[in-house]
């Protein structure tokens, strides 16, 4: 009698929930269009609290984008943190919890056990670059990055045995019922942040350029409905209108086309990061962010000041990124609006005046940023393999002195390619390597004033040194004498 009592207890409290959730907006006043932003008589009220909140938000934005990657990555990282701590209230129940004394730990123990799992993916290589010129730390920062999957496991599994450890007669579909809104919490947060943090290290434009466009789409959104919205445009967020989902998408696709031009003119901004280093960044922007001409056609205007405009490679790119912002994008904030009118709730926090929570802000954002990071690997990045890849493997997956070995060999296949003999001997396993070996004269070549010998020091180190400079002298596949040059610095 006491188990059936006990489970049949939170029923009505459900049946009653659901009931009420039926009543949150009534059919007649969606059809009247009473709830319209046209209509509300507290829209300038609310506008100016949610345009004060914005320009605190996007000032705050700007000074991180200024700080560079890392901080950038610091602040995705408090982002998840805030919407791990909305979504874990969403379903919580501080009566029944009373009963569970360290339960709600235990919801942090998994999150930041996937933070370490997703992160030491993500960043173990950048952590490494760092510490190359000390052995030391090189070596600790290996064998923990190695042995990261095992430790993230057994983390795991800690949390797992204590989960059932914990649990209790009458609160099993509770607890249960918390684990699984865990993992799921788990996986929306961390699935999309993977992708930004990949995103922020292969370039800050491409998570900044596609962050500002839901930015300028949603604010676009909000003052084309504030003005003209009349037609609604979808039942599960009454004040969304087609006004101004159109006026926002048009908006949206121009400022994609005019930000890509500006910000990819900023070689801070383009340059990829290898490491979690601080500092400006200068590099060769690529074909992508080198201005081409255009001619302007006949039929444009006479008026028009320019005969000829210059247009970055990347805005063609950045006009699917305007699309994809303004046509799929906002069905991440249905999708919200959905979840949220399931659970009889306006917002899913209150830490944003005008806005919300955190969570609020990130709808959009998530599915933005997922497809933004697979856009770039499928169609703006033009080799699956690179060195920095084939690099990143061989430091984390040989010791030192397989590394040493591996580069005498590439130095062996090097040399072969330049100077076209048959073989040449490099024993692996000593330093010993013959000066006529090493110094050859490509024909014709530049690097002719070097063909003096060089005289051999018995360091392995030394040696290193050596075959790096002939082997940069004189290499003429790029991939490999890059490689080369590469491993050479690091070892």
């Amino acid at each position: 009698m006491q188990n059936s009592n006990s489970t049949s207890a939170p029923n009505p409290g459900r049946i009653r929930h659901r009931k009420r959730s039926t009543e949150v907006v009534p059919e007649d006043s969606k059809a009247n269009g009473s709830h319209l932003l046209v209509d509300d008589r507290n829209k300038y009220r609310s506008m100016w609290i949610r345009a004060y909140s914005s320009i605190w938000m996007i000032g705050g934005f700007a000074f991180i984008i200024y700080m560079g990657h890392l901080y950038i990555t610091a602040m995705v990282v408090v982002i998840q943190i805030f919407m791990a701590r909305e979504l874990f209230n969403l379903l919580r129940k501080p009566d029944e919890e009373k009963h569970l004394p360290g339960f709600r730990l235990l919801n942090w123990h998994f999150f930041f056990t996937g933070m370490l799992f997703v992160y030491g993916r993500l960043l173990s290589q950048r952590l490494v670059n760092i510490m190359t010129s000390d052995t030391f730390l090189y070596w600790l920062a290996s064998s923990l990055f190695k042995y990261q999957m095992a430790i993230c496991y057994f983390l795991y599994i800690s949390g797992f045995i204590w989960f059932i450890l914990s649990l209790k007669k009458k609160m099993y579909k509770y607890q249960f019922g918390q684990y699984a809104w865990t993992h799921m919490i788990l996986i929306v947060v961390f699935a999309q942040s993977s992708f930004t943090v990949a995103s922020i290290f292969e370039g800050i434009f491409w998570f900044l350029l596609p962050a500002t466009l839901i930015v300028i789409n949603d604010i676009a959104a909000y003052c084309f409905g504030f003005f003209f919205g009349r037609t609604p445009l979808i039942k599960l967020s009454p004040k969304k209108t087609w006004e101004g989902f159109i006026g926002a998408s048009v908006a949206t696709i121009i400022s994609a086309f005019v930000l890509a031009n500006i910000l990819g003119r900023f070689p801070s901004l383009t340059c990829p990061r290898k490491d979690l280093s601080t500092g400006w960044l200068h590099c060769d922007p690529g074909s992508l962010f080198k201005p081409e001409l255009y001619t302007l056609p006949r039929w444009f205007p006479q008026w028009f000041p320019w005969k000829e405009v210059s247009i970055l490679p990347v805005q063609w790119h950045a006009l699917c990124l305007g699309l994809f912002a303004s046509i799929i994008a906002p069905f991440g904030g249905f999708f919200a609006s959905g979840f949220k009118r399931a659970f009889k709730i306006k917002d899913f926090g209150d830490s944003i005046p005008g806005h919300g929570g955190i969570t609020d802000r990130m709808d959009c954002q998530m599915v933005m940023a997922v497809f933004a990071y697979i856009y770039h690997q499928s169609f703006v990045v033009q080799q699956s393999l690179s060195v920095d890849r084939i690099l990143e493997q061989i430091l984390m997956s040989l010791t030192f002195e397989e590394q040493q070995s591996l580069y005498l060999k590439l130095g062996e296949i090097v040399r072969d390619r330049l100077v076209g003999r048959g073989n040449v001997s490099v024993d692996s396993s000593s330093s010993k390597i013959s000066d006529s070996d090493l110094v050859k004269t490509a024909d014709g070549g530049a690097m002719g004033q070097h063909n003096n010998s060089f005289s051999f020091r018995p360091r392995l180190r030394d040696s290193v040194k050596l075959v790096s400079t002939i082997g940069l002298a004189y290499a003429m596949h790029k991939n490999q004498e890059q490689l080369y040059w590469v491993l050479g610095i690091v070892i």
